[in-house]
């Protein structure tokens, strides 16, 4: 487990192992952590390792984003010229 706090942030970073994630015992230890931040007003992001290929998943989702960017510059020019006609 790796926890990184940003006091200039007020972030919290947990980072939990997959073996870590699954511990009801680590989680149970981290609960009053995380009630402690919250009173400091501190946001917290938990972290757990996956089981996935995460080049394979990275990949996925470039190629994801690069479609719905393209998908959406579309629309825009279809509503630019829409609205054009209609002047």
């Amino acid at each position: 487990m790796e926890i990184i706090q940003d006091d200039a942030k007020k972030l919290v970073q947990v980072w939990l192992t997959r073996k870590e994630a699954e511990d009801a015992a680590v989680q149970a230890n981290l609960k009053p952590m995380y009630a402690q931040w919250k009173k400091q007003k501190y946001m917290v992001a938990v972290f757990r390792s996956g089981k996935e290929d995460l080049q394979r998943s990275t990949l996925d989702l470039l190629a994801y984003n690069k479609k719905r960017c393209a998908e959406l510059a579309v629309r825009r020019e279809k509503a630019q010229k829409s609205a054009q006609m209609e002047l």
